[in-house]
């Protein structure tokens, strides 16, 4: 059975940084379809395919901004670990803050990783392609399914 692609829903409000990853797609002929949103509120109903949001394609992964406006990042993590059918969301923090508790605070909600956007530029390649490995390698969850516990 073929896989489905891979769909990022990038959760980012600056403007500034989404042109940016953007840019970076195209400039290295990564075609991979996404879906942009500028807070939790609005990834939550993208995901939930709500209030006018076409649903995000599974399989997909969560690229998130900490500091946004009406649901910050950790609001969303915390909303979305509650939810059954979104628990299991793979969630990979795209930020600048570096502080030790924003770090560890985000790995309690179950993130797969935290970069720094200082470091997008050098580092951003070699993430994309951690991307296509997830694609082609990693086995996703199937949603909606709990794993037997």
């Amino acid at each position: 059975m073929a896989r489905q692609p891979l769909h990022i829903l990038l959760v980012e409000d600056d403007p500034v940084d989404v042109e940016h990853i953007i840019r970076t797609f195209k400039r290295y002929q990564i075609d991979t379809p996404y879906t942009h949103v500028v807070d939790g509120i609005e990834a939550l109903h993208a995901l939930r395919g709500e209030k006018g949001y076409r649903q995000v394609p599974k399989p997909y992964i969560i690229l998130l901004d900490i500091h946004m406006p009406r649901m910050n990042g950790f609001e969303f993590l915390s909303a979305l670990r509650r939810d059954p059918a979104l628990k299991h969301s793979v969630v990979f923090i795209l930020t600048t803050s570096s502080r030790d508790e924003d770090i560890t605070a985000a790995y309690n909600r179950q993130i797969a990783g935290y970069l720094l956007k200082s470091k997008v530029s050098e580092d951003f390649l070699e993430f994309l392609k951690l991307l296509n490995l997830y694609q082609v390698m990693i086995e996703m969850p199937h949603w909606g399914v709990d794993a037997p516990t």
